[in-house]
Parts: structure tokens; sequence; C-alpha cells
């Protein structure tokens, strides 16, 4: 019992001065000065693919380099490079025992610009009746894993037009998928698509923090830099500027990777990773998910959107998925005695656990939570030109950083380990 109180005592004295260490290093002023670099229309919007997103990539690039980050293993840069692959369908074309498909009712998902399916050719059909189920398949569906024909049931025309407006964006891969609205029978059928393949470069940026006595335990810290690029002017303004959505979480890595830098109290290695490509669908993480083994990955702290207050007010903010690891209850525990809160998430209805760069690796068992305040059923300038850095609580956004380094402390220094994320829980 005495050991109890003398361990609970030193977890107390531990985060009582790891939070005055925090007020020393992460100051608001810093934090103003990297979200109003990164939220400046010299930035063009970061939108993926272009100039401002690349100057985006060095200005962080420079941040980790000022702080002393080592790049990941094996490379001399902290830009983590990747290609993408864009499709655009030239022509596509199906018959079914002899019956021809209007080209409306097909869409080809492919990296081959002559694709031609036949019964020989091993694709298996799948089929789709409710929308719920695509949408639950639909992330699965585009990383190309598999040759499939997808039949989407002819009550979902109007998200098959949706998916057939979208841009697709792929990975490299020697599989294809098709949807064909319909259901179409017969074993006789013949699938043809053309397609002009425009590569594309992307970067996340990578900085490292290698652990004393746990090295191969990783502790990532991440949020995604790139928004919504440049639209037609509105009242004088066309750029997209994405000061909380999200340079907030980006300010959040940078401020939390000087913080632990200074501490020097890390016995995992800790990784702080700014993200590209998240608003075309995530595919940065993704990329990233795939470089690291999940199994060594004991927690992962996704910044998303905590520029303005929570629905709780100021001092406070929501973590996605709260239910499916206990790291929530950890944080939790070490904010006790602070007039900071952890809480739930309220918005269990729009699924944000799934709909952030955390969901690659929380699909894979990793305690991948997201931590954001935005009101997502009243968030006023969510994807918006007003987006901009004088909408933001700036005072109330550094606090919350603070609190993310000390909730953290236990994980950090390893003496707490999240569980992971439950088997069945993955299959979305």
């Amino acid at each position: 019992m005495k050991r109890y109180f003398l361990s609970l005592l030193f977890t107390a004295v531990t985060i009582i001065s790891f939070a005055q260490f925090s007020k020393a290093i992460i100051d608001q002023k810093e934090v103003k000065r990297i979200e109003t670099t990164l939220s400046a229309d010299s930035m063009e919007g970061r939108k993926a693919f272009t100039q401002g997103s690349e100057k985006a990539a060095n200005f962080i690039s420079n941040e980790f380099k000022e702080i002393g980050l080592e790049s990941l293993k094996g490379t001399k840069s902290y830009k983590q490079t990747f290609s993408i692959l864009s499709p655009k369908a030239i022509s596509i074309s199906a018959s079914f025992n002899g019956k021809y498909i209007d080209p409306k009712r097909l869409i080809a998902l492919t990296c081959m610009p002559d694709l031609t399916i036949t019964p020989t050719s091993g694709f298996r059909k799948v089929y789709i009746k409710q929308a719920a189920e695509l949408s639950k398949q639909y992330s699965d569906f585009i990383k190309l894993k598999e040759n499939l024909i997808v039949f989407i049931d002819s009550s979902m025309t109007k998200t098959f037009s949706r998916l057939s407006a979208r841009k697709q964006f792929l990975f490299k891969s020697d599989k294809s998928i098709v949807f064909v609205l319909g259901n179409f029978t017969g074993d006789d059928f013949v699938i043809k698509s053309e397609n002009e393949i425009t590569e594309k470069r992307a970067a996340n940026v990578v900085g490292v923090l290698p652990g004393k006595s746990r090295k191969n335990e990783l502790v990532i810290f991440s949020a995604h830099y790139d928004h919504l690029g440049i639209d037609k002017a509105t009242n004088n303004d066309s750029v997209y500027n994405g000061a909380n959505d999200d340079a907030s979480g980006v300010a959040a890595v940078i401020s939390l990777a000087r913080y632990y830098k200074a501490a020097k109290n890390n016995e995992r290695t800790l990784i702080f990773a700014a993200f590209t490509a998240e608003e075309l669908g995530g595919y940065g993480s993704q990329y990233f998910s795939q470089q690291v083994d999940p199994l060594e990955v004991k927690a992962m702290f996704n910044i998303e959107m905590i520029g303005t207050e929570s629905k709780w007010g100021s001092n406070s903010a929501y973590i996605t998925g709260f239910e499916k690891s206990d790291m929530g209850e950890i944080l939790q525990k070490n904010l006790q005695g602070s007039n900071f809160a952890f809480y739930p998430d309220p918005y269990p209805e729009q699924d944000l656990f799934y709909r952030s760069d955390n969901a690659t690796l929380a699909r894979l068992g990793v305690p991948a939570h997201t931590i954001s305040t935005s009101k997502m059923d009243n968030e006023l300038n969510y994807h918006k030109l007003s987006d901009e850095v004088q909408t933001l609580d700036l005072k109330n956004m550094s606090e919350i950083i603070k609190s993310i380094a000390i909730s953290a402390v236990s994980i950090v220094t390893g003496k707490d380990t999240p569980t992971r994320v439950k088997p069945d829980l993955l299959a979305r």
C-alpha cells in the first residue's frame, strides 16, 4: 500500500513538473507565428500537388531542422515523398451476354492505360445493395488490393453519379476495379477501358526524436498540412487558408516536437508527422502507415482542428473513438487536478474516428485517436474561405497543446501503454 501511494505521489509530482515546463516551452507567440505562416495567402491554400503545398512542406521541414529532429531511418530529408496516380477515362464499354451497357453506368479505377476484362481474367464479383454498405467498403475498394467487378444496385443512381464525378487518386497497383450500376448477370462478358494515367508526386513531412530505453516503441503526433487551395473570388477573397483545418493541428505538432526535444523525457521514440492529401482521401497518412510496423506503434495522437472552443467551452477537447481503447482514460488521468478536460467524441453519428488520418493505423489495431475541438454540427468556417487566423482563439489553442503534452507524459515515458483497438472494431 505504501509503495502504491508513493507511486501516485511520484506520478503527481512528475505531471506537475511537466505542466510547469510546458508553460515555459509552448509559447502562444510561437503558436501564432506558425499558425499565421501556414495560413497566409502566400501558401495558396496548401492544396496537395501545388506550389503552395510545397511551400508549406518546406516551412515545416525547416521547423523540424531548427528543433533538431532526425529524419526517418534511411532518408536524408524530412520529406517522405511518394507517387499517386490519377486516371482519366478516355473510353469505357461493357457487354454481358451480348447486351451492351450504357457507359454512364460504368466506372473503372485502374492504373492500366488499357484494361480488358473477360471471364478468364480472374475478377471477383461483388454486389452492393445499400449506400451504407458501399460507404463502408469504398475506402478498401480504392486501395486496389484485388481485381473486382462491383455491381451497385440501381436504387443508388445518385450515389453512383457522385462517384463518377469524383476525381480519383490511386497508389500504383496491378489490380483494377470496375463499378457497374445495375445487376447484370451472365458468364459471357467483356469490359474494356482506355485511360490516360497521370503520375503526381506528394510528400509528408516527418521528423523523429529517438527514444532512450525503448527505441523500437513508437508514439506518433500527427496532423495534415494540406487544405483546399484557391477558388473563385468571393468578397475579394479566393484563398482557402485552412487556419483551423488543419494549420492548427500542424502548429500543435511543431510545438510538441519543440517541447519534447527540450524535455528529454521520451523513453519511446517520437514521430512527428505532417501529412499531405488528407482532403483528397487521406493518401498521405495511408502511405505513411505502410512504412511503419503497426505493432511497434504504441499510440497515435492525431490533431485536427483545435483552433476554436469545443462545445464545452475553453480548456476542453474531445477524443474520437474514445471507447475503442483506454488511451482517453490515460489522458484524462494525467490531467487530474488541472483545469483542462478531455471528453469522448460528442458526434458519434459522424463517424469521425474513421474520417481522419488516424484511421489507417486504427484499422490495424493501433490506439490511434484524433483530438479536436471542432463543433461538427456548427463550425461556422469549416471548409470555407473564412477559415482564417483571426477567427481562432490562439490562447485556448495554446492551452490545448500544453494539455496534450502533459496528458501524453506517461505514454511518452513508457509508464502507460494504451490497449489496442479490438479486431472486431476494425472492419469499417
